[in-house]
């Protein structure tokens, strides 16, 4: 391993991966259609609680395997933009005893960023793919 700067990346990189993993497969194992009815009450398309819950699991696997990692990483930014903005922004920092607030979903993001702004070399597939395009 390179440096300790690159071992915090792992780090943030898997244990981010893993959380978006872990909550794509609830969305789709709890029933699609639930989070699909859920998306359409808030004011948002059903449809894309399908693209959101293949982004975390697809995303969620690709970031632990360190593929594509700064794309996959500005993907959960802006899902987590989009969380906190349309959700969670209006029941606070610390959640209102009803629903959670912004606090958890705004360290997601700050990993997300810091991912994508300095990569993840250590142990990552992009290395060994895209090693000749560097």
């Amino acid at each position: 391993m390179e440096n300790k700067y690159e071992l915090s990346a792992l780090i943030l990189r898997v244990v981010l991966g893993i959380t978006f993993f872990i909550h794509g497969v609830v969305k789709f194992q709890g029933g699609i259609e639930n989070t699909v009815g859920w998306f359409s009450s808030i004011g948002l398309p059903g449809f894309l609680a399908y693209a959101v819950a293949l982004i975390e699991v697809v995303g969620g696997l690709a970031l632990v395997l360190g593929l594509f990692t700064r794309l996959v990483s500005i993907l959960f930014a802006l899902l987590m933009i989009g969380a906190i903005v349309k959700v969670k922004l209006a029941v606070g920092f610390l959640g209102n005893g009803q629903m959670a607030g912004y606090e958890l979903d705004l360290a997601f993001l700050a990993m997300a960023v810091s991912i994508a702004i300095t990569g993840s070399k250590a142990y990552a597939l992009d290395q060994f793919i895209f090693k000749n395009k560097a």
